[in-house]
């Protein structure tokens, strides 16, 4: 029943995906969807690739497991669009932007800037694919026994195809569908445990010592009120620098609708994480004393534990395709931030030297190369990488973004003073202090530790963006004679309203 529902997902997603593949034509279909989709639909989308199995499976599961604390997790990951919205939403739309490159080469203009932002956008783009293909290997193998390479390729093949197929305008039409079909695979199952729960007397919830104490779950470091701060840090203004988050707002008409999108969303997520909380504290309701299963695998063994038989079958055959849809969605909006960049800095140019101007230089070819090379790195890695929790590795990775992308896009959009070499040397700080924290946790694990460095290597938001902020701007402030010419006229542009610049909405 789990293998039908998984196939059922994967066959609608190629189906919708090549459906929509057939109105793509220009290169614009395959960036932005010719910025024609509308609010509700883009709202949906962005619930859609955003919601991963982080979130799906991972939320749930640190609740159980870790406590009350991990509900930070959530409430950090929409606060984010609360910040998108206020700072950068609708300037970002305006910049006439495809990528989170050509805002920086037309904010800035500077190819060397361009190429900066081209390359931490696709190694930010796989470090985040990657635990993404390896979840999906463990899932499909805690489901139907399948080899663990089996639902990494599975769901890399599934993604390019639909990617390659029409692009943006394809993976709307599937994203935007597959946030609702996720919001009923984890609703259905939660609120038939409530039930089954209330069915049976209400039994007492037994979690272990601690669960509920403030600043325990997090405490894995020895310091749970910072490790809290920098989580929610992290994971707010990750958010908001995220590539494949960033590039869904050039699909809307105009900046209006990119702020009438992220209030969408909020509303959206906020429905959606109603539900995790009561899996992971259900879980302490029906899974046996002593669960030893994997934390991310918490909301795939509880449907068995409480009903079994046929009944139980069918809501983790549920389960196991919003899981599924999960791993899509999310890698599909990835690979489309990842192939975008490699096609417009690394491929077309090959043939046809970009000259940094917002939109030149990609192609349709080069895209659905892009698209391959975009899954196929990490696609490789995710065999050979050591595992680490689904959340704990997406966490780090919207650290990484936060560190890396914030300062651009907020010095960007809010102040004329940043220069081409302070923004250059505020990624690079804060890349290097964010993926130096990355590989040591990779190489760690998930071994505690009780020291001040361990806890400054587990959770780096809180100095790594902070640090990437100072750098960019004492930077800007020692190097004027590099603030592009036209600054003010570009921000002009960023803030002012598209009916009161005279200029049609679209394009």
């Amino acid at each position: 029943m789990t293998l039908l529902a998984v196939a059922l997902v994967c066959l609608a997603t190629v189906g919708v995906g090549l459906m929509g593949g057939r109105f793509s034509r220009a290169t614009s279909d395959f960036y932005v969807a010719s910025r024609s989709v509308g609010a509700s639909r883009n709202a949906s989308a962005i619930c859609g690739e955003y919601l991963s199995a982080a979130s799906f499976l991972g939320v749930g599961g640190l609740v159980f497991a870790g406590g009350l604390d991990m509900l930070w997790f959530p409430v950090g990951y929409t606060v984010g669009f609360l910040a998108l919205l206020v700072l950068v939403a609708a300037p970002l739309r305006r910049s006439g932007a495809y990528t989170l490159p050509d805002f920086a080469a037309a904010r800035l203009g500077s190819r060397r800037v361009r190429r900066v932002c081209g390359a931490l956008v696709v190694l930010v783009g796989w470090l985040y694919l990657l635990p993404l293909l390896r979840g999906a290997g463990i899932a499909l193998e805690h489901l139907v026994g399948s080899r663990p390479w089996v639902g990494s390729t599975l769901v890399a093949g599934v993604v390019a195809v639909t990617v390659a197929a029409g692009g943006m305008r394809s993976i709307t039409l599937v994203q935007a569908g597959q946030y609702w079909f996720k919001l009923v695979a984890l609703a259905v199952p939660a609120l038939v445990l409530v039930a089954l729960w209330a069915h049976r007397g209400a039994p007492a919830i037994d979690p272990p010592p601690g669960w509920s104490q403030p600043f325990h779950g997090l405490g894995v470091t020895g310091h749970p009120f910072y490790a809290t701060v920098s989580t929610i840090l992290g994971l707010s203004l990750g958010t908001m620098a995220l590539p494949h988050v960033v590039i869904r707002l050039y699909t809307n008409a105009d900046g209006a609708a990119a702020r009438r999108t992220t209030v969408l969303v909020v509303a959206l997520l906020g429905l959606f994480y109603l539900f995790p909380p009561v899996v992971g504290v259900l879980g302490h309701v029906f899974l046996p004393p002593g669960y030893a299963g994997d934390v991310d695998a918490v909301l795939l063994d509880l449907p068995r534990a409480a009903l079994g038989g046929p009944a139980g079958e069918a809501l983790a055959a549920l389960v196991g395709a919003g899981a599924v849809a999960a791993f899509l969605s999310t890698a599909s909006g990835l690979a489309i931030a990842v192939a975008g960049v490699l096609d417009q800095d690394v491929i077309s140019p090959v043939r046809r030297p970009c000259s940094g101007v917002v939109g030149e230089g990609g192609s349709v070819g080069g895209f659905r190369l892009g698209t391959v090379l975009a899954l196929l790195v990490p696609l490789l890695l995710s065999l050979v990488v050591p595992p680490l929790g689904l959340a704990t590795t997406v966490g780090l990775t919207f650290s990484v973004a936060a560190a890396t992308f914030t300062p651009l896009l907020v010095l960007g959009v809010w102040w004329r003073g940043l220069s081409t070499v302070g923004a250059t040397a505020g990624m690079l700080v804060g890349g290097a202090t964010s993926f130096g924290c990355v590989g040591l946790s990779l190489v760690r694990g998930d071994a505690p530790g009780a020291s001040w460095a361990t806890a400054l290597v587990a959770h780096p938001a809180a100095w790594s963006i902070p640090l990437a902020f100072a750098t960019a701007t004492v930077v800007s402030l020692a190097t004027p004679s590099s603030i592009p010419r036209g600054t003010d006229r570009f921000l002009a542009r960023l803030h002012t309203p598209e009916s009161a610049q005279g200029v049609a909405p679209r394009g």
